[in-house]
């Protein structure tokens, strides 16, 4: 699609994960809300398609959606491991957040038996772990760390979530994990980890909520708009189209959009499609 910011979708697309459900309506509301003038298009990537980093080469962002465990955890680490080395932005909700933990550990910490409990429940290090108390279909206050591109995306230093998962940081590990450029940049109301980011990556962001459900409720979900921004702003200094399609984006990156501002009727196009059978979502 000429002209178009391409966003990869790293998951296993299925019709009755609520938030894949949103994703569509998200990317379609972020697009919009944007308002710089170009069409994104997002497109479902089955993990276990994701063997070589050729699978990713034509995309200007990667968002690691949720619903884990992935039919390929090396696939969805994989695709991690691409947007973080290579700078392209990147997003990971729940599932996302909790692989893109495993990936930094192994990778850049160097702790190569790190797991996720999930899959192997009597690993030796288990950097995700379970909840102590589960968070399935529960919403709740998070707040966000000054200076960060949560803060900035949102507008605001707290906000109400909503979350579908079990699993999260293991508290033990937390200290150890943060200590070489990994910032945990949201937490709850005690004090657990509810987001993370890379210092020296231009957008790598990831969340254990699901902003993408605020869609459902027909609301701008302001990361995903960040996300949105993030890629142009790639897709730019890539030359794939001239600065001018982007500069209503801000300085740092951010959408410059409080999340309560809502701009509909803009000329920006979002598409949405599924693996493999050519259908729209």
């Amino acid at each position: 699609m000429p002209g178009s910011v391409r966003v990869a979708l790293i998951g296993d697309f299925d019709s009755g994960v609520v938030a894949h459900q949103a994703i569509p309506r998200a990317v379609a509301l972020a697009a919009a809300a944007a308002g710089h003038g170009f069409e994104v298009e997002a497109a479902w990537v089955p993990t276990d398609s994701i063997t070589t980093d050729d699978r990713l080469v034509d995309f200007d962002a990667v968002w690691c959606v949720p619903a884990s465990p992935y039919r390929s955890t090396e696939g969805a680490l994989r695709a991690i491991r691409f947007a973080r080395e290579r700078h392209v932005p990147f997003l990971g909700t729940c599932g996302g957040f909790q692989h893109a933990v495993v990936e930094y550990a192994r990778s850049v910490l160097g702790w190569s038996h790190a797991e996720h409990a999930e899959k192997a429940p009597f690993a030796a290090l288990p950097v995700v772990s379970r909840l102590t108390c589960s968070l399935v279909e529960v919403s709740g206050a998070v707040r966000f760390s000054e200076g960060s591109h949560l803060r900035r995306a949102y507008g605001v230093a707290e906000a109400v979530e909503s979350y579908h998962c079990s699993y999260g940081v293991n508290p033990r590990i937390r200290r150890a994990l943060t200590a070489r450029g990994l910032r945990v940049v949201a937490e709850d109301q005690a004090g657990d980890v509810r987001a993370i980011e890379l210092d020296d990556h231009p957008f790598f962001v990831a969340t254990l909520f699901q902003p993408e459900r605020a869609a459902l409720r027909n609301e701008v979900p302001p990361l995903v708009q960040a996300l949105v921004v993030a890629a142009a702003t790639a897709a730019s200094r890539s030359g794939r189209f001239g600065p001018s399609r982007v500069t209503a984006a801000t300085s740092d990156g951010s959408s410059g959009c409080p999340a309560s501002r809502h701009r509909e009727g803009r000329t920006t196009r979002s598409c949405l499609r599924s693996p493999g059978t050519g259908r729209e979502k």
